[in-house]
């Protein structure tokens, strides 16, 4: 064993284990007793029998003490050189007292919202579903473009759309007749049996035409008549001939009639024949809301019961296609339904498609009764699901 040297504390200084007896040992356990401890600095001390020893606890020499003089030196400059910094140090008991200053309070207000706006990212991009994922080796579905195309179609779908108030610039027709051909145009299109974007482009050729010339009424059949044959020529594959259009038209027009509107309607629309129609945004619409085929074919049920209306014309494409999407939602859940996912992909809210949406459900809710009942018809089939039979969202109706 050693006892250690408080001024040197590397050395250990041997014990004679023969001092016990002179310091008196035994005496000193028995004198001691529990409740009698001592401090170190006296514990050879008022010991009976025991030998006097330096108390060298309490003991330091001069070089210590001239060591510890200057780190207290040392700190208290340090103290005082970090208080006359820029900022003041505000003690803890005056701290409740003293004001916050203004940018502290504005950057910890800025610091807040930001990661408020972080948190909101976050959780948009967590209910956001990636809806290409499952065509990454498909290399018919251009992953790598798809977004830049439809970015592509809702700059460019002003371009197809025509004024609202067009009719009133026509002298010998007017939307009731409009409304009368498109429900014979759609009756033609399902007896033909056409794809569906012929019949959203033929709506389309026929509004543009109408918007840059007057029609007599004679002719008005004609006009749809040759626009659906275009559209037909366009979309198709496998295209009706003129003779079949002038027969679904009982023979009122002959077949040079309808070459030569044909000719006339592309000059005058100067060839265009490329323009965003609602179709093209429902298919990625539709996709977007996980549609399965009951919702598909709801919504085209809505929004072939707008192409007959005329004023619906005020309205884009691509919102017509969310709108009759999320109003099919709504008629199948009766409940107001919009993801963020279709909210991403439309780049439309909730509350952008409420008002073009509640004109649809009045579509629907009297789309069988009235003359013009043909979409209706079309719908209620097995070969479309029965679409037409679904209730109305009335619900969207109410206040």
């Amino acid at each position: 064993m050693g006892r250690s040297n408080e001024n040197n504390p590397g050395l250990f200084v041997p014990l004679n284990l023969q001092e016990g007896p002179r310091m008196g040992g035994s005496k000193f356990v028995k004198d001691m007793g529990l409740n009698q401890r001592r401090a170190l600095a006296s514990i050879n001390q008022n010991i009976v029998g025991a030998a006097h020893f330096p108390c060298v606890v309490n003991k330091r020499d001069g070089s210590e003490e001239m060591a510890a003089e200057m780190v207290s030196n040392k700190q208290q400059c340090y103290e005082e050189t970090r208080k006359s910094k820029d900022c003041s140090v505000i003690e803890a008991e005056e701290y409740d007292d003293a004001a916050i200053p203004m940018f502290v309070k504005h950057t910890e207000a800025m610091l807040d919202e930001i990661d408020r706006m972080e948190v909101e990212m976050e959780d948009a991009e967590d209910s956001i579903v990636d809806i290409d994922c499952g065509d990454l080796k498909d290399t018919l579905a251009v992953v790598e473009y798809i977004d830049d195309i439809y970015a592509y179609y809702k700059k460019s779908e002003s371009s197809g759309c025509v004024s609202p108030t067009y009719m009133d610039r026509q002298f010998d027709i007017n939307e009731k007749m409009r409304a009368i051909l498109i429900d014979w145009l759609i009756e033609v299109h399902y007896k033909f049996e056409l794809m569906d974007e012929t019949l959203f482009l033929a709506i389309n050729l026929i509004d543009r035409f109408l918007e840059r010339c007057t029609v007599v009424r004679k002719k008005l059949q004609l006009v749809g008549v040759t626009a659906m044959l275009l559209a037909c020529k366009y979309e198709e594959v496998s295209v009706p001939l003129v003779e079949d259009f002038v027969l679904i038209s009982d023979n009122a027009y002959t077949r040079i009639e309808v070459l030569d509107m044909e000719k006339l309607m592309v000059n005058t629309l100067q060839f265009k024949m490329s323009v965003p129609t609602p179709y093209m945004f429902m298919k990625r619409f539709l996709k977007a809301a996980l549609s399965d085929k009951k919702l598909e074919l709801l919504s085209f049920f809505i929004i072939e019961v707008c192409l007959v209306e005329y004023e619906m014309l005020r309205f884009p494409p691509s919102l017509l296609a969310a709108a009759a999407i999320y109003t099919a939602q709504c008629s199948l859940y009766q409940f107001k339904q919009w993801s963020k996912t279709s909210e991403w992909h439309t780049s439309y809210t909730e509350d952008q498609l409420l008002e073009c949406s509640r004109m649809m459900v009045s579509f629907h809710q009297k789309a069988g009764y009235g003359k013009l009942t043909g979409v209706h018809r079309k719908y209620s089939t097995s070969k479309f699901g029965y679409a037409a039979k679904a209730e109305p969202a009335l619900f969207l109706l109410g206040p």
